[in-house]
């Protein structure tokens, strides 16, 4: 837990672009450094799920009645712990579609001739004057993208709390 804390320490932007300038430019290492970069939030929301399940009335009377560690945690934690993972899971998304794009932004993500958002934004800065189109709708389909995934969240959260059935 103490290298998940060092990692939560830093921005996730600033450790990403640390990252991806380590591994190098590429849509691979870009993937890799976003992907390491969201793991320990996942990582803290699952032991803190994990713990506070751990401790409920019936992970108690499932442990009484002689039933495995296994099977306590996959039939009975597992599936009471899910919620807050989805919901993390789609906010997760959406800062890995801006983290993407600022990569890409920047140069350090993935390169011509593949396209990317970041990208597209990178190339139009240079025309803002002449064509502001260029820039305006990859901006406007990556604000869509992360709005629309944050919709999707709260409707998976609002679906998955058993306190608003």
């Amino acid at each position: 837990m103490r290298v998940t804390d060092a990692m939560l320490s830093f921005p996730s932007l600033v450790l990403a672009l640390s990252l991806a300038a380590v591994l190098g430019a590429g849509l691979n290492n870009a993937m890799i450094a976003i992907g390491l970069v969201y793991t320990p939030t996942f990582i803290r929301l699952v032991r803190g799920e994990v713990l506070a399940q751990r401790e409920r009335e019936y992970v108690e009377a499932a442990r009484s009645s002689g039933i495995s560690h296994w099977r306590i945690m996959l039939f009975h934690i597992l599936p009471n712990a899910w919620a807050p993972i989805m919901v993390q899971a789609t906010l997760s998304v959406a800062g890995a579609i801006l983290a993407e794009a600022s990569l890409s932004f920047l140069g350090l993500g993935t390169q011509p001739p593949t396209p990317s958002w970041g990208a597209m934004l990178s190339e139009g800065q240079g025309y803002l004057t002449q064509a502001p189109w260029m820039s305006i709708w990859p901006g406007v389909f990556i604000f869509l993208a992360v709005m629309s995934i944050n919709v999707f969240g709260d409707a998976v959260r609002d679906m998955l709390d058993p306190k608003l059935k």
